[in-house]
């Protein structure tokens, strides 16, 4: 082992000092690893090989579908879960994980059930490849496919668990008793991970925050073929983190478990010492290729292999026991044979074990406890005082109710804070940022300690930490600044945010509120200040997807996502912020609104406009003009969600009016619109007498001069014009 942080030379795996089995020995007694223990770790280690052999076979019996091994890994990770505690400790690993997660308790059998997809699967309940390890009970956290998610996840669930504690502190009632104060957040990955911008993310959260976090980066020397030095400085990691402020490195030699042991034992107690983040780089074998769909015979040379095999842990660890005097070859063999009995019984099981029903296969897209439409969130309002309240006063409103009311709420965003230098709130000079747009202003003040907070400028960082945060029960309510950047977050959103309760079958779930200010007509906010893309959610499932119109609306339904238990986007059109035509007087401090309910803006029976967002006030305008024109009455739906979406108030009112137009921002290429025509087409097409319609905005980027904008965005007269033509069909 070597302390990187302690000034040593740099150095690569070829100048790892290999220690023979008299130093070996002499370091396991050091640690106080007894000889149970070091036949145990051969047993972990002999599991996890054997159990990428049973996969393996099932995959060439078609009883398994994916394989990919954890071979040459399982020494550092055997070594990792001794020094750890389950059901204690905290962890996210990658799918080379395997031995990992046998050492820390999950069986032969539950692994080769996922490997089948069936009933016994713990990690996924059938809906994950093999490999994506989880378990609700081991504190697994189930893990995606991504690579390079898990950094930030790690970083909000070590949050989570700080804070959870801090509350505790204070007599709090949090909910759960499951965190402790010296805990410690275990996540993974390979070496070609570590070229994810979110890895670099995550160890600046880490190292900021000072998390009990430990990254470990397993380095087998390649990123499927692509060589480790091809993409990291100086072909190491921890040469590449040398001085790092605030991190701890650590180097060793991971096909050794002693000496991965002492390594691990010296990276957990660093942290649980509350001394700050440990990095351990590991350099261990891949003896099997990347998984069965890559054959690494076609880009590494016999002679390579060969070198790599007898570093393997498979076979440089027994020798290990053997020559210093722990096992026979008798008793090495003999418990090969036990452990190859033991899998090919677990697999004999697995394939035994029926698969889920297919129609179980859509459960827990969204909550199977708390339904966003329900009635229990249809409450009325006060409306006390004068309609002077503006939307961006009214989410406001709601943002300082709900967290002067429940500490497990968590605010963070960038400048969402009135201050980051906690002195200065109670300084009246100064009232502070609170946000951009100020929707947030005062929220840190109405809240307590550390419920308000500013994130790093990185969208997915927010996200990711708070989906970690989210998996523990806290409550995120975090924003992005602009719907623009959105897009380094996505995939947290869609991948991470979106699927976790669907991949973990119910185990895991991460309800939490997006706030987005999104939308045009701001007068100069062009390509990256106008952006409206709430198709691009709406298509994702796991994601409700909310767009008020108005001041009331945004309040009943802000209220509604943060007491729910869905991910939510939430979508505040900038433009809408502090106008005058959609404030309200004071809705009260329990007001909700269900979603997937509807709101009729205006009564007609002559035509349907469906709109939302800035598009609702444009067709009510719209209306008025051709009503005193034609003398007809204009029916306005203002959809307020469109996940879940109200298509039972659009087919009521075609059934009555005939004719229907739908109007929105986004721009008209497989915008919203198309997916509401759609269904319009498919569920009650015989309820129409004119073709549907649709205002939106051109094809194109929004311009920065103002005629261009104008031209571009959906304006009234677009709106007069598209009704005009439906009526007269």
């Amino acid at each position: 082992m070597l302390d990187k942080t302690k000034g040593l030379d740099t150095m690569s795996s070829k100048k790892l000092k290999t220690l023979n089995a008299e130093e070996k020995l002499k370091l396991a007694k050091k640690y106080k690893l007894k000889k149970e223990d070091l036949i145990a770790m051969l047993r972990n280690v002999y599991v996890s090989r054997k159990l990428d052999d049973a996969e393996i076979s099932m995959k060439k019996q078609s009883k398994a579908f994916f394989q990919i091994s954890g071979a040459g890994h399982e020494g550092v990770l055997t070594a990792a879960a001794f020094a750890m505690k389950p059901k204690y400790d905290w962890f996210i690993p990658y799918y080379r994980d395997r031995a990992l997660c046998t050492g820390l308790g999950v069986t032969p059998y539950e692994m080769l059930c996922q490997a089948n997809g069936n009933i016994g699967d713990t990690a996924s309940h059938g809906r994950q490849m093999p490999a994506h390890w989880g378990n609700v009970k081991l504190n697994i956290v189930n893990k995606s496919s991504c690579t390079g998610t898990q950094f930030l996840q790690a970083c909000g669930v070590a949050e989570a668990g700080e804070y959870l504690n801090s509350l505790d502190a204070t007599g709090a009632d949090v909910g759960t008793d499951n965190f402790k104060d010296d805990e410690v957040v275990y996540t993974s990955c390979g070496d070609g991970t570590t070229s994810q911008g979110e890895f670099w993310e995550g160890l600046t959260t880490a190292c900021v925050n000072k998390l009990p976090v430990l990254f470990h980066v397993e380095d087998n020397g390649y990123a499927i073929s692509t060589p480790t030095y091809i993409q990291t400085p100086a072909g190491s990691i921890s040469k590449a983190m040398d001085e790092f402020p605030g991190l701890k490195v650590l180097e060793c030699d991971g096909n050794c478990p002693i000496e991965s042991y002492a390594t691990f034992v010296e990276a957990v107690k660093h942290i649980r010492e509350k001394k700050g983040p440990v990095l351990v780089h590991s350099h261990v074998t891949r003896p099997y290729s990347h998984s069965l769909s890559d054959d690494q015979s076609m880009y590494r040379t016999k002679e390579e292999l060969s070198e790599e095999k007898i570093l393997d842990v498979f076979n440089s660890y027994p020798k290990t026991l053997i020559e210093s005097g722990i096992m026979t070859d008798e008793e090495v063999k003999a418990l090969l044979d036990e452990v190859s009995k033991e899998v090919r019984q677990a697999m004999n099981d697995a394939i035994a074990t029926e698969w889920p029903k297919p129609e179980d296969s859509i459960k827990h897209v969204f909550s199977e406890d708390v339904d966003i439409s329900s009635s229990e969130f249809d409450t009325k309002a006060t409306l006390e005082g004068k309609d002077d309240i503006p939307m961006a006063g009214a989410i406001n409103g709601v943002l300082k109710s709900e967290f002067s009311k429940n500490p497990l709420l968590r605010m963070f965003g960038e400048d969402v804070a009135d201050f980051s230098q906690l002195e200065k709130l109670d300084n009246p000079e100064l009232s502070g940022k609170g946000g951009v747009f100020k929707v947030t202003s005062g929220v840190q003040r109405a809240s307590k300690d550390g419920q308000v907070f500013n994130s790093a400028l990185a969208e997915a960082n927010i996200i990711g930490r708070a989906i970690g945060m989210a998996m523990r029960g806290i409550k995120p309510v975090v924003e992005i600044q602009f719907f623009d950047y959105i897009w380094t977050a996505y995939m947290q959103l869609k991948n991470e945010m979106a699927t976790t309760r669907y991949r973990s079958g119910g185990d895991f779930k991460c309800p939490m509120v997006v706030r987005v200010p999104i939308g045009g007509y701001l007068r100069g906010g062009s390509i990256y200040h106008s952006q409206c893309g709430e198709s691009l959610f709406t298509h994702i499932p796991g994601i409700c997807v909310a767009f008020p119109s108005n001041a009331a609306d945004a309040a009943g339904l802000l209220r509604t996502a943060i007491r729910a238990d869905d991910p939510v986007m939430f979508l505040e059109h900038k433009h809408l912020y502090y106008q005058g035509y959609n404030r309200t007087a004071d809705v009260g401090e329990d007001y909700m609104i269900p979603f997937g309910k509807a709101r009729v803006a205006r009564e007609g029976a002559d035509a349907t406009i469906v709109a939302w967002g800035a598009l609702v006030q444009k067709s009510i305008e719209a209306a008025k003009k051709i009503e005193s024109e034609l003398g007809v009455n204009i029916e306005i739906l203002d959809a307020r969600t469109l996940v879940p979406f109200d298509m039972d108030a659009v087919k009521k009112s075609i059934a009555k009016t005939n004719r229907l137009l739908i109007c929105h921002e986004e721009t008209k290429t497989s915008g919203f619109a198309g997916e509401i025509s759609a269904r319009v087409n498919e569920e009650c097409f015989e309820s129409l007498d004119a073709p549907i319609l649709r205002v939106a905005a051109k094809d194109s980027h929004v311009a920065y001069c103002p005629t261009s904008e104008d031209y571009i965005l959906p304006q009234v007269d677009d709106v007069y014009n598209q009704l005009k033509k439906l009526l007269s069909y």
